[in-house]
């Protein structure tokens, strides 16, 4: 069975997915609300999803009518921003503004605290799980994000980032340049990144694409609404889709990852326009699910063989190991941290 649909290349109205990120200050929001008046007809299609602490509604009266408005509280895990998202796509928002996407990082629990919470059994880590915490982010967060049905502009923190280098025989911090605060290979998901500074008067070009220059400028005015009504000229290029059609695919690319069973079960509820435009695309979902599976069932195998492996090595050597590695290694295998198991199987070889 095929993987593909393949057909002739047809241009389609692509959704866009923008990064605006700086320093406190720098015009970011400002800026990502102008860009999103001049992509909609009216402000009410604008939304607002505000992870710092109501600050998003400063901005109340800088467009010309209301736009949608929420406030995301603690804990900034990515299965709330991604909940939140599939919320302002309901409430029919065409363009959803985030300010900021910082938090689901380093906020309350976001990557950072998920990497390195508490094992199974309460205890801390000693190695920060990064595995699990950046699954999370792609399955959770980054496929709604990329999937969503409507436009959506990310504001990001930027701080500078410094790193330690020995510098003539001594420690010194050497300046890496400004940074923005996110998942590092967030913004190569975005189709253009602006670094802004100066009051939001200047940008620095991470990412622009050939096709969406003309709408950014020089990099050294401000961006307002001209800036979103290029952006929306160019994506109004493609060819059109009935936008019940464009939803529904989106939600069964989310919902393969659940595997075989959960897309037939998907498929039944679309509604009868989607089921027919999406027939032809059915054999390429139903592939993905059964990759789906085949990977999550691969991935449970293959843990249980390591922890068996894992266990008879302890067993077969626990009279001779020395401290901390005995109890380190009874504390992986009782509180089953996954993420260490070859580490400690490749040790206890080496003996």
């Amino acid at each position: 069975m095929g993987i593909l649909n393949i057909q002739p290349v047809v241009r389609g109205e692509s959704k866009v997915l923008l990064g605006y990120s700086g320093p406190s200050g720098t015009g970011k929001t400002l800026s990502a609300l102008y860009t999103a008046r001049g992509m909609v007809s009216k402000a009410s299609e604008i939304g607002f999803l505000d992870t710092e602490n109501g600050r998003g509604s400063f901005y109340s009266d800088k467009l010309d009518g209301q736009f949608k408005y929420a406030n995301l509280n603690p804990p900034f895990s990515p299965d709330r921003y991604g909940q939140a998202i599939k919320e302002f796509q309901e409430a029919g928002v065409k363009v959803l503004v985030i300010d900021s996407i910082s938090h689901e990082y380093e906020g309350i629990g976001g990557l950072e605290d998920i990497a390195s919470s508490l094992t199974a059994n309460g205890t801390e880590r000693k190695v920060a799980d990064w595995k699990k915490a950046k699954q999370e982010h792609r399955v959770k967060f980054m496929n709604v994000l990329m999937y969503a049905d409507m436009h959506i502009i990310c504001c990001i923190r930027a701080r500078e980032k410094v790193k330690i280098e020995d510098v003539n025989g001594k420690k010194e911090f050497v300046p890496q340049g400004m940074q923005a605060v996110c998942e590092k290979n967030f913004l190569f998901e975005m189709m253009a990144s602006i670094m802004f500074s100066n009051e939001g008067k200047n940008q620095t070009w991470i990412k622009v694409p050939d096709y969406l220059k003309e709408a950014f400028g020089t990099g050294n005015a401000y961006l307002g609404q001209e800036t979103g009504k290029k952006i929306i000229e160019w994506v109004r290029l493609g060819e059109k889709e009935n936008p019940i059609v464009t939803k529904s695919r989106g939600e069964i690319i989310l919902v393969c990852e659940k595997g075989l069973k959960a897309l037939q079960e998907a498929w039944k509820t679309l509604a009868p326009i989607a089921r027919k435009a999406l027939d032809p695309e059915y054999k390429v979902h139903e592939a993905s699910a059964q990759a789906y599976d085949k990977i999550n069932s691969e991935a449970e195998s293959n843990t249980d063989s390591l922890e068996i492996q894992l266990t008879e090595l302890y067993e077969l050597k626990k009279e001779v190991l020395q401290e901390p590695f005995a109890t380190d290694c009874k504390r992986i295998i009782d509180e089953k941290e996954t993420n260490s198991y070859q580490k400690a199987i490749n040790a206890l070889k080496a003996l």
